[in-house]
């Protein structure tokens, strides 16, 4: 556990320190319930000391040559590949993420460090004509300066990443608050890599705490510019509301309800592949997760018996075999709100056509259908392994249903004529949603968010610059403006 307790620590202006708050955060194997490490949590001091270390590190940063920062993320990257061993077992025991999903997790962040070193090299500025004779109007994109980064349990280590990376490639330096749950993977690793790599103290600093011991200090200190949060759509309209006040710039990727849609067309083999794929990878708690599967009625018996089929083969159990599908939900309670939610489901009628156990954190997959239209289980955000089938007659209902949420981030449409499913697919009120595929899908390049209570703004590629800088309008008057006194 030398690896957990090594990186288990406040990291300010380069150094590794012991938090000064009033207690610890224990983190836990959720598998298992090994404890991993202890955390003395940050203090607000220690919010102002981080901010003010990043303030002070980021001209000198901004500054340097756009290749120089480039050289720190490449460096950045071939550290997490040559410890990607290292770092899978970690999202294992600590997320009780499965081999499949460490894999996926490690390989995707390696993908978005490769996109960083490009955007180090993107951001263009202007030249724009002026009525004014003798007047050039230059536009610059420059860095925000420091960014606030809170990220999630589930995907600490991509998650992160995602804004982490670029924002520092951009010329910014960054604060870190990783997810109580997950204080390693999503917080001291990461700090330990950008170190390896040679990135200059101050740049990127991690307090791993929590609003019962700071408030709303990380978000309404006045260095940050930008913050970037990924987590619950409750705390991200708290994340706003107070960024807001504060005249602060908010990235939010919040909850999901996504649909996969099956319509009378598809493919039902392959569908029933993406759809569970799409609803239990890393045990249901990704936010693009399908919550709802609507299939056609007239395919409806065909997909119910080998969804449900597939459904009964996964294997619940330990993470770290390489045989799992899926492990451990992330603590008790989210074990205990799963087994509540079914149970509320089937006294609203609903028939559960895969009843699931739960034995500790391990919850096993549930399969339910009948539930009534107004049942408050069908507007609601399921972070777990459970996964409500609902029929439907013709694309119009589909469309409807799809679109009777308050989120709005993914989804996914099952066809065998594409330009069909394009033309539903824009009819879907949702950032993303894909033709014949899962509705889990991250690339680098691609603007990723959502609409509704889904989030604000979007990350990767292009979003990332516009999300980490900003535009000064300079003018030079080569001539002279005559004023009319």
């Amino acid at each position: 556990m030398s690896f957990f307790t090594d990186l288990a620590h406040q990291y300010i202006d380069g150094a590794w320190r012991t938090g000064s708050g009033s207690w610890d955060i224990i983190d836990f194997n959720p598998y298992n319930g090994e404890k991993l490490a202890a955390i003395t949590v940050a203090s607000v001091d220690e919010v102002d000391e981080a901010y003010l270390a990043a303030e002070r590190a980021q001209p000198a940063w901004a500054a340097s040559s756009a290749y120089r920062r480039r050289d720190v993320l490449e460096r950045a990257l071939r550290i997490t590949q040559d410890r990607e061993d290292e770092i899978t077992e970690a999202i294992i025991d600590e997320l009780g993420g499965t081999r499949l999903k460490a894999a996926y997790e490690v390989h995707l962040a390696q993908e978005f460090l490769r996109e960083a070193m490009q955007t180090a090299l993107r951001p263009e500025g202007s030249i724009l004509p002026s009525p004014v004779e003798g007047k050039e109007n230059r536009v610059y994109r420059l860095p925000v300066g420091v960014v606030g980064v809170i990220s999630p349990f589930n995907f600490p280590f991509l998650v992160t990443i995602k804004s982490v990376a670029p924002a520092l490639a951009l010329g910014n330096a960054v604060v870190i608050k990783p997810n109580q749950n997950t204080p390693v993977v999503g917080g001291g690793l990461i700090a330990k890599i950008f170190e390896d790599a040679g990135l200059p103290a101050g740049l990127l600093n991690v307090l791993v705490t929590d609003i019962a011991e700071i408030g709303d200090a990380l978000i309404e200190h006045r260095v940050p510019k930008v913050i970037s949060f990924a987590g619950s759509d409750k705390v991200g309209r708290h994340v706003a509301a107070v960024a807001a006040s504060h005249f602060k710039r908010a990235v939010l990727e919040l909850s999901g309800n996504s649909a996969l849609v099956v319509l009378d067309d598809a493919d039902i083999d392959y569908a029933v592949d993406a759809a569970v794929f799409s609803r239990f990878v890393y045990q249901g708690q990704v936010c693009m997760a399908a919550n709802r599967i609507l299939v056609d009625r007239s395919v409806e018996a065909e997909f119910t018996e080998k969804f449900v089929a597939k459904v009964r083969s996964l294997v619940t159990g330990d993470p770290a075999d390489s045989r799992t599908h899926i492990g451990p939900v992330i603590n008790t309670f989210q074990a205990d709100a799963l087994t509540a939610l079914v149970e509320q489901a089937l006294a609203e009628g609903a028939t559960a056509l895969v009843r699931g156990s739960t034995r500790g954190n391990l919850v096993e997959p549930t399969v339910l259908s009948g539930l009534p239209a107004d049942s408050p289980v069908l507007t609601q955000e399921i972070f777990g392994p459970v996964v409500l089938l609902i029929p439907f007659d013709g694309e119009e209902e589909a469309v409807r249903i799809a679109n009777d949420s308050q989120y709005g981030l993914s989804g996914a449409v099952h066809t065998g004529n594409v330009e069909r499913g394009v033309r539903f697919a824009k009819r879907v009120e949702t950032g993303m949603i894909h033709i014949n595929d899962s509705t889990v899908q991250d690339e680098p390049q691609v603007a990723f968010g959502g609409e509704k209570l889904s989030g604000i703004g979007r990350l990767n590629g292009d979003s990332a610059v516009e999300a980490f800088t900003t535009q000064k309008w300079i003018s030079v008057q080569h001539g002279r403006t005559q004023f009319p006194f």
